[in-house]
């Protein structure tokens, strides 16, 4: 028997093939177990995205300029077959071309950030405002309902969109003011009940005063919260996947502003972790130990073709690297 065996052992040495010169493995990658994407520190993200932004108005800044005999006669025979006396001249027409450059978009930087909430869940939606450091680079129109005529007087010559009390209240509901002539409210307490009739209105647009985005305030705080809206406060809510989506500031910022600006949201992110989160068994103390708080983060520009991930560890306030190269 151990010579049929030693006899098949040698005739299957004899037929295996030599083994090649190199061996080159593939990864293991299935849709269980992806591969990783590549992830970017926060300033390196940030500094990507300002350099693609100065690359898109050179590359538009040239082609403007390329362009603008043809812009200049087509418009010119334009106005010359339908001008009227008081359209410009085909002369002013060149020379305002020639006065006029390319006026660069001051595009808006935006980040997602995906948390391991259930907003189904009590505790686990989260919604609030905050100032950044540097601002967000953009001006709202408000609105202030209150029934002191003269506090709506003021809050007008400070920029108000529309003041008023019951009298606004019906300009609205009659269509005589428009919803989309203002971004944001403010009402004081007493003007709420009256607001209910308007609250279909205002509620699906996100325009109903609120007292987690402070927007509900005493007559006394009125005007000082009017010039924190206008000015740009943010306000912040995760949707049904559990996504904050925020604007950090414009580009003409630069690197240095939208850091403080992303490290003050991260603060405020976490200042507002709820005890329980994330899925699977819960601790005494709330989540089970070792539960992600943070799952992705995507950093993007307005006309942006893509967005870059961030590597979770610069942005998390918890961690070593925060604000900071893990390199």
């Amino acid at each position: 028997m151990s010579n049929v065996i030693r006899y098949t052992a040698q005739k299957l040495v004899l037929c295996r093939p030599a083994a090649p010169a190199a061996l080159h493995f593939q990864s293991y990658v299935t849709r269980a177990h992806p591969s990783p994407l590549p992830t970017a520190p926060i300033q390196d993200a940030l500094q990507r995205l300002i350099s693609e932004m100065d690359e898109r108005h050179l590359h538009r800044s040239q082609r403007w300029e390329n362009n603008k005999d043809k812009r200049v006669n087509q418009r010119s025979a334009y106005l010359t077959a339908r001008g009227r006396p008081t359209h410009p001249s085909e002369e002013e027409v060149r020379k305002e071309a020639a006065e006029k450059e390319y006026r660069r978009m001051d595009e808006s930087v935006e980040v997602a950030l995906q948390l391991n909430l259930d907003p189904r869940k009590p505790g686990q939606a989260l919604r609030g405002s905050f100032s950044l450091p540097h601002g967000n680079g953009k001006k709202f129109g408000v609105a202030v309902f209150t029934d002191n005529m003269e506090l709506a007087k003021e809050a007008l010559a400070n920029g108000a969109v529309v003041a008023g009390g019951a009298s606004l209240i019906e300009d609205i509901k009659n269509g005589n003011v428009s919803l989309t002539s203002f971004q944001r409210t403010l009402a004081s307490p007493e003007m709420m009940p009256q607001l209910s009739s308007i609250a279909r209105l205002l509620g699906p647009r996100g325009l109903m005063p609120n007292p987690k985005l402070n927007t509900i305030q005493p007559q006394d705080q009125l005007l000082e919260t009017l010039e924190q809206q206008q000015s740009g406060i943010s306000n912040y809510r995760t949707d049904k996947e559990g996504i904050v989506r925020i604007g950090i500031g414009r580009g003409s910022f630069g690197v240095d502003k939208l850091m403080d600006n992303m490290r003050e949201l991260m603060n405020e992110i976490q200042s507002i972790k709820p005890e329980s989160f994330g899925k699977g068994k819960k601790g005494k103390g709330g989540s089970a130990k070792g539960t992600k708080y943070y799952l992705k983060a995507h950093l993007s520009t307005t006309q942006s073709k893509g967005s870059v991930l961030v590597d979770l560890r610069t942005i998390d306030p918890t961690s070593s690297f925060f604000m900071s190269d893990p390199l």
